[in-house]
């Protein structure tokens, strides 16, 4: 990562308290409760709770947690390989409440054999949630691979799923 001056706020959600880092451009990265800065590579950020991208996305979280809010529109400030950011960028095209294999996305970046490279790329998310890697299950559907842990991709994938799944009266 470049010099830029980094600033973070801490809030609390249903997958415990995540960690919020945005740059003056962009949302850099949500950090998971307990998670160091080694996954990212990121510098150490200054505590900034009014910052303007921190606040936005913190209130655009809290309504994707409370069923009301489907896609994201914070600005990102993405930094990665040039593979990386193509996984990255094709993550934010899986639509809510749906999921893809680690295989289904290596064809759609069109090499079916880069499974373990997407799954690589994964890992380095720095945006989980909003850059949404928890939607990439394994070819059998089972939960697989996530920064967050496995008990916290299951709570995003049912939170969506339940809100997508038809209601029966």
């Amino acid at each position: 990562m470049n010099t830029r001056s980094l600033f973070y706020k801490d809030i609390p959600s249903p997958v415990g308290h995540i960690r919020l880092i945005a740059s003056e451009v962009g949302l850099v990265a949500i950090l998971w409760e307990g998670e160091d800065y080694g996954r990212t590579k990121l510098a150490t950020p200054q505590m900034d709770a009014e910052h303007p991208i921190l606040v936005r996305t913190e209130q655009q979280l809290e309504e994707y947690f409370k069923l009301e809010r489907h896609t994201f529109d914070i600005p990102l400030a993405l930094e990665g390989t040039p593979f990386q950011l193509r996984v990255w960028r094709a993550l934010l095209d899986i639509p809510y409440g749906f999921t893809k294999t680690y295989g289904e996305l290596a064809k759609l970046l069109g090499d079916i054999k880069a499974v373990r490279a997407v799954g690589g790329a994964l890992n380095k998310n720095p945006i989980s949630i909003i850059v949404p890697c928890h939607r990439v299950v394994g070819t059998s559907g089972k939960l697989v691979g996530f920064a967050g842990g496995l008990i916290h991709k299951s709570v995003l994938l049912d939170l969506e799923t339940t809100y997508t799944q038809p209601k029966l009266f």
